[in-house]
């Protein structure tokens, strides 16, 4: 290990009860390297970039990125590559998101103001199309940059090097000019028309993106405590109590996920939960819950819904067209953000192995059944090369041209890609449930506790 367990006990990173491993099944053995296979043979080796899609020729996603550089510490940890390996790969992301051109032009630009474009050309890592610059996706990757950074911790020249480049292209990012309607952060910018009009309010994915811009070293760059105050201020639209599970709701669980990949939320409290009387982990379980709740409930009659097989989120489908289902006219559709309660309540019958998975540390005794049973009843077309395809549908059996995947006889919709957003929680989570890495790596990132500290946050590892 990198680092002893009696440094980390003395620098208040590592609890007794975490450096206890969690037991799983065998098959996450397996599904785990799949699953980092999938970033480190996909990846274009000369510049890191990650697809967003895969066989399906796509463009990079930033986003996906971040859970590359994510995945290969823990490729180390795992036995998957050498440390070598996972330092040059690294190593060669980051001087290439150094150096990459940032500016307003249309073209020809990886971003502006130290953010990067959703979608950038696999080769050139140029904006792709006419793509926004995305806040969210940005912060996904300055996620897995500061765990890069927090991981190689040895004054070998390489090291030192990452750790320098994860530290300026973190601080370039200009928090305060995406705060277009300060002190909220708007979802994007296009240089064809400016900012987007939507800033991130409500309950969602974006608590990670508040924590970054909080604890930005650029005074100049970062934003107060009163953008957390703003943003948690609108968090009573998104309350409510699906099978009487009072929580922050949002119907899709990788809401529930993402920022929970790199941040320790157990025992941590900001106002607004302390008010609530539990942490954002207990919300996130609560969630995890209530989508089994509503398999159970299965109120469309979908095929396959149960116990053991349940989980929403965003992910592929198989086509956008309406059918009758049970009754029903039902409109499915290709790629959508699937879930259910709350206004944005959507789904079709489709299901992601990504949801149950990547929630995996917060309900181990729901997930592991879940995830178990699925790679268990539908992996003789569903589980491949790098693990589980994207989604499935086992109520669409209809003869229709498809937008993604197949149809299997008998057996219903399956996608025919993996997604690379969607791979990065099912890896980093279950490291997670096994041993805390991540979240112990970034427990000692001083971005992640200043950020926290401004937000308001207090209590358990924030007072070690």
């Amino acid at each position: 290990m990198r680092r002893t367990v009696l440094a980390l006990l003395l620098a208040g990173a590592l609890s007794a009860p975490a450096m206890a491993a969690n037991t799983l099944p065998p098959m996450f053995d397996d599904l785990q390297e799949r699953t980092f296979r999938y970033f480190w043979e996909t990846a274009n080796p000369a510049n890191g970039l990650v697809p967003d899609r895969y066989p399906t020729p796509s463009f990079s996603s930033v986003a996906a990125v971040g859970f590359g550089l994510t995945a290969y510490p823990i490729g180390v940890e795992r036995g998957y590559v050498t440390r070598a390996q996972a330092r040059e790969r690294t190593l060669t992301t980051l001087r290439f998101f150094r150096n990459a051109p940032q500016g307003d032009a249309r073209t020809g630009m990886s971003g502006h103001k130290g953010f990067f474009y959703h979608f950038l050309d696999m080769k050139t890592g140029q904006r792709y199309g006419n793509v926004e610059l995305s806040t969210i996706d940005t912060a996904l990757f300055l996620a897995g940059a500061l765990f890069a950074q927090s991981y190689f911790d040895r004054e070998e020249a390489d090291e030192v090097e990452i750790r320098r480049l994860a530290a300026e292209i973190y601080a370039r990012v200009d928090w305060k000019w995406a705060a277009a309607n300060a002190p909220a952060v708007s979802l994007g910018w296009r240089p064809e028309e400016g900012f987007i009009k939507y800033d991130w309010k409500g309950y969602n994915e974006a608590m990670l993106l508040y924590v970054l811009a909080l604890g930005s070293p650029k005074l100049e760059h970062a934003l107060g405590p009163e953008a957390w105050k703003a943003w948690t201020s609108t968090y009573e639209r998104s309350w409510a109590a699906p099978y009487d599970r009072p929580h922050l709701a949002f119907p899709s669980l990788f809401v529930h996920q993402y920022s929970h990949v790199w941040i320790d939320f157990r025992g941590i409290r900001d106002g607004y939960m302390q008010g609530k009387g539990f942490d954002y982990f207990e919300n996130s379980r609560r969630a995890t819950y209530a989508q089994r709740d509503y398999a159970l409930a299965n109120p469309l009659k979908c095929k396959g819904y149960g116990a053991d097989v349940w989980g929403l989120t965003a992910s592929d489908g198989p086509v956008d067209k309406t059918f009758e289902w049970q009754g029903q006219q039902i409109p499915f559709r290709s790629y959508a953000a699937r879930g259910m309660g709350g206004l944005r309540h959507y789904d079709d019958c489709t299901l992601a192995p990504t949801a149950a998975a990547g929630a995996l540390p917060f309900a181990p005794e729901i997930t592991i059944p879940a995830v178990v049973a699925m790679k268990e009843r539908y992996g003789d077309f569903l589980y491949g090369r790098y693990g589980f395809l994207d989604a499935f549908n086992p109520s669409f059996a209809f003869n229709t041209k498809l937008q993604h995947g197949r149809v299997v006889p008998g057996k219903g919709w399956v996608a025919g890609d993996y997604l690379g957003i969607d791979q990065g929680p099912i890896l980093a989570m279950t490291e997670n449930h096994r041993n805390d890495f991540v979240w112990r790596i970034m427990r000692t990132n001083p971005a992640i506790r200043t950020g926290l500290i401004r937000a308001g946050f207090t209590g358990g590892w924030l007072e070690k």
